[in-house]
């Protein structure tokens, strides 16, 4: 009983201690999250990497816009169409480009991807010590931990030069497939009961292709698949400086520690349910609503159910319907905008094509009902996570891999902004917090209640 009541009170004081009335953040102009009153970010750099264009600020107010997303100058679209019209894999040159700030050429595209193929082996005894004898429920933690464990296995990892930090860059992004994979079936050895299937990596492959034979018993896959998973890596690769995972890289990056605990730290970030997490808070609702909806193609059933997530009475009891608005994006996403037309060309004539009429019916409707329920009527598009599970369970893949693989592909961009933070950063980031609580007068313990 005395644990009992003496955990009560930890649990009393951590919620008091912690709790500061919201109108202070008014009171002292607090830009909650480094966010603006009307939901832009503060700035708190610049950087040549990654433009994420979601609205214009027309004479003092936010104005929606067309999405964009452009890598190093270069649209997402123009990327995308270019790999399609030569039918090619596209995310290693998405890294080169990010990595190096420009476009390869074939000659050098060749070069850089055999690299990443000879950097995808991971160092001797790795797998068993830091994967084998350590499995994880969670992949994110799996992934995180081997990332900041690999740094024991480095000669140097204390070394800043331009050389060397590019080299440990390119190293991670080629093991990191790796290591995902095998942390899940280790995973499934130990916590499904299933078989420990680890297949020998084939050099010639690239990311998405290893990716798909290292996740199949029988290896095999087809072109469009694996095209199609490169796809994804493409999309998911930068996003800018102010998203959350990025930025945590940048800022472990400014207190000059080593790349492997920046990099981890990112991991972890991604991993929350907020950030790179939310694609698995977005396959939870869809298969809510397809619980509760007889009839996926009668508007008004949908409709009604949404209702009823946006009043708290289904789902999980947030208000939230997953998949919709982003921090930046207003009319659209051209993440979701690409992703839509792959799934709907993947999906018909087959199973899934019903479900994603549905996942159609709830970007359409969530709008309206979000005005209609909140009183709210705010710009709001389908983000990248409203049609990217759907495509990977098309592919086969397994919902634990959904978030590793986006820290797999972002991978790319945490580096990126990495190499600039080092360059051009030379100041810690600091921001200020302003304490609140007055001065208080020291009591001996005897004295007090």
């Amino acid at each position: 009983m005395a644990n009992h009541a003496a955990r009560d009170i930890l649990y009393k004081q951590f919620v008091e201690n912690n709790s500061i009335d919201p109108k202070l953040y008014d009171k002292y102009v607090v830009k909650r999250g480094l966010r603006n009153s009307d939901g832009t970010g503060v700035i708190a750099g610049l950087t040549n990497i990654c433009n994420v264009h979601g609205y214009v600020i027309n004479e003092g107010e936010k104005a929606p816009i067309e999405g964009q997303l452009i890598y190093r100058g270069y649209n997402i679209n123009d990327i995308v169409n270019n790999a399609v019209a030569e039918n090619r894999f596209a995310y290693e040159e998405t890294v080169y480009l990010l990595l190096m700030g420009e476009l390869p050429t074939r000659s050098e595209l060749q070069a850089f991807s055999d690299i990443m193929a000879e950097n995808r082996e991971l160092p001797p005894s790795f797998f068993e010590d830091m994967i084998l004898k350590a499995p994880s429920k969670n992949i994110m933690n799996g992934i995180a931990r081997s990332v900041l464990a690999l740094y024991s296995y480095d000669d140097d990892p204390e070394d800043r030069a331009p050389a060397k930090e590019m080299a440990t860059a390119i190293s991670i992004i080629s093991r990191l497939p790796n290591i995902m994979v095998s942390s899940y079936q280790v995973k499934k050895r130990v916590y499904d009961n299933e078989s420990l299937i680890m297949h020998p990596l084939i050099p010639s492959h690239s990311t998405a292709q290893m990716i798909l034979s290292a996740l199949r018993p029988n290896r095999e896959f087809t072109d469009e698949e694996a095209k199609l998973l490169d796809l994804m890596l493409v999309l998911h690769a930068e996003h800018g400086g102010g998203n959350n995972s990025t930025f945590a890289c940048r800022v472990l990056t400014s207190s000059g520690t080593d790349p492997y605990s920046a990099y981890s730290a990112a991991i972890g970030s991604l991993k929350g349910p907020r950030h790179g997490g939310a694609n698995a808070k977005v396959s939870q609702m869809q298969e809510c609503v397809k619980r509760g909806v007889k009839n996926w193609d009668d508007e008004d059933e949908v409709a009604e159910f949404l209702k009823r997530i946006l009043r708290k009475e289904e789902g999980d009891h947030s208000g939230l319907i997953y998949g919709m608005g982003h921090a930046v994006y207003t009319l659209s996403d051209p993440r979701a905008v690409i992703l839509k037309a792959n799934a709907k060309k993947l999906a018909k004539g087959t199973e899934y094509e019903a479900e994603f009429r549905l996942l159609e019916s709830i970007e359409r409707l969530t709008p309206q009902l979000f005005k209609e329920i909140k009183k709210d009527d705010k710009v709001m598009c389908a983000n990248v996570d409203m049609y990217s599970g759907l495509v990977y369970r098309m592919l086969g893949i397994p919902s634990d891999l959904f978030t590793p693989l986006f820290a797999v592909s972002r991978m790319a961009g945490w580096s990126a902004h990495r190499f600039e933070e080092l360059v051009t950063g030379k100041r810690i980031i600091r921001p200020a917090y302003k304490a609140i609580r007055g001065n208080k007068e020291y009591i001996p313990i005897d004295d007090r209640k």
